[in-house]
C-alpha cells in the first residue's frame, strides 16, 4: 500500500490583502519583467513586420476652436498605432497614452496632433506612426422656413500618418442627407399625368463619408466641410421641423432628385474644385425604403485610397 504524503505547496503561504502603503522606488522598478521588450526569441509566429500595432478608443475631452472663434469641449476617441519591425517582440502601448495626454490640454490643432505623434513615435523608436482622432462636432443649423434652429452634429476624424518619411493629414467626415429616386419621381409624375394616380416618390436617409487629405498651409475648418457638402448635395436631414419645414423640405427634395452614382460624383465635384484638398476617396451608401437593400458607390481620386479589395464592413459601417 502507497503511504500517503502530505501535499508541499509550490509558493510559501501568501499574503492575501493589498498593500495599500507600498511604494515602489526606482530598483525596484527596474526589477519588474518586461516582457513586450524582450529578445527575439520570444516571438510568437512569423518572424514579419506588423504595419499598426497599437491601442484604439482611449477617450478624453479635447478642447476644439470653431471657425466664428469659439471653443468647444468634445469627448474625443483617439487611436495611436506604431509599426514594429520584424526582429522586435513587442511596444509599450501605455507610451502612446501618456505621449498623447503630454498634448491634451493644449487646444486643438493639426499641429498639436502631429507633435503627439512626433513624441510617440521617438518614444516608441518606431520608423511609422499614425494618430485618428474621432468626435462628433455640432454646429447649429436654421429650419428651412419656420425660424427655428438646432443642434446638427457631424462625425468626424482628424488622422495624420507618417509612413517612410512622408507625412499625409487627413479628414473623415460623414455626412447625412436625403435622396429622392430620380426614376421614382418621374414614374410617379407619369402616373399622376396618364392615369389620374395620387404617386409618391421614394425616398431615403442617406449617408456619405468623405475621406480627403487636407494639402498645403491653409486651415480647413469642420464648418468648410459642412459647406461643401451642401454645395454638392443640399437635402442635409434637418433638426427642427414644423409643418412649413416639412413642405420645404419637400420641395428641396424634389428639386433635388439623386441617385447614388450621382452623388459620390456631387460630392467629387466640389472636393477637385478645391485647391485645399489632393487625394479623396467618398464612400455613399442610400438606405432604400424601396428596395430591402442599400444603393451604395464608391469613388476615389488618387493613389491614397485607392483599393481593389473592400473590407466587409466598408458599406455597413455607414449607418444613416
Amino acid at each position: 500500500m502507497t503511504e500517503a504524503r502530505p501535499l508541499i505547496p509550490a509558493y510559501p503561504a501568501l499574503a492575501r490583502d493589498y498593500d495599500a502603503d507600498f511604494r515602489v522606488d526606482e530598483a525596484y522598478k527596474a526589477s519588474l519583467p518586461d516582457l513586450q521588450n524582450g529578445p527575439a526569441s520570444l516571438i510568437v509566429g512569423a518572424h514579419a513586420p506588423i504595419q499598426h500595432v497599437g491601442i484604439s478608443n482611449f477617450r478624453l475631452p479635447i478642447r476644439y476652436q470653431t471657425r466664428d472663434g469659439g471653443e468647444v469641449s468634445l469627448e474625443t476617441s483617439v487611436t495611436g498605432t506604431v509599426s514594429l519591425e520584424a526582429d522586435r517582440k513587442g511596444i509599450n502601448m501605455s507610451r502612446i497614452m501618456r505621449s498623447f495626454y503630454g498634448h491634451s490640454d493644449h487646444l486643438f490643432s493639426l499641429k498639436v496632433l502631429e507633435a503627439a505623434l512626433d513624441d510617440y513615435k521617438a518614444d516608441l523608436d518606431a520608423f511609422d506612426a499614425r494618430i485618428q482622432m474621432r468626435f462628433s462636432y455640432p454646429i447649429r443649423v436654421d429650419s428651412l422656413r419656420s425660424g427655428l434652429s438646432g443642434w446638427q452634429y457631424y462625425d468626424i476624424a482628424q488622422e495624420v500618418i507618417e509612413h517612410q518619411g512622408n507625412r499625409l493629414r487627413i479628414m473623415h467626415f460623414d455626412y447625412v442627407y436625403s435622396s429622392t429616386c430620380p426614376c421614382s419621381l418621374e414614374l410617379s409624375e407619369h402616373a399622376r399625368e396618364t392615369r389620374g394616380r395620387l404617386a409618391t416618390p421614394h425616398s431615403q436617409r442617406s449617408i456619405a463619408r468623405i475621406s480627403a487629405v487636407m494639402k498645403g498651409p491653409e486651415k480647413i475648418w469642420f464648418e468648410d466641410m459642412v459647406e461643401l457638402c451642401r454645395r454638392a448635395v443640399p437635402t442635409e436631414t434637418q433638426v427642427m421641423v414644423k409643418r412649413e419645414d416639412e413642405q420645404a423640405f419637400a420641395e428641396l427634395n424634389a428639386s433635388n432628385p439623386i441617385f447614388v452614382e450621382d452623388a459620390v460624383r456631387a460630392f467629387a465635384k466640389e472636393l477637385l474644385a478645391d485647391h485645399r484638398y489632393g487625394d479623396f476617396r467618398i464612400i455613399a451608401s442610400h438606405q432604400e425604403s424601396l428596395h430591402s437593400h442599400d444603393a451604395v458607390s464608391l469613388l476615389t481620386d488618387g493613389p491614397t485610397f485607392a483599393q481593389s479589395s473592400l473590407d466587409p464592413t466598408t458599406f455597413a459601417s455607414l449607418r444613416a
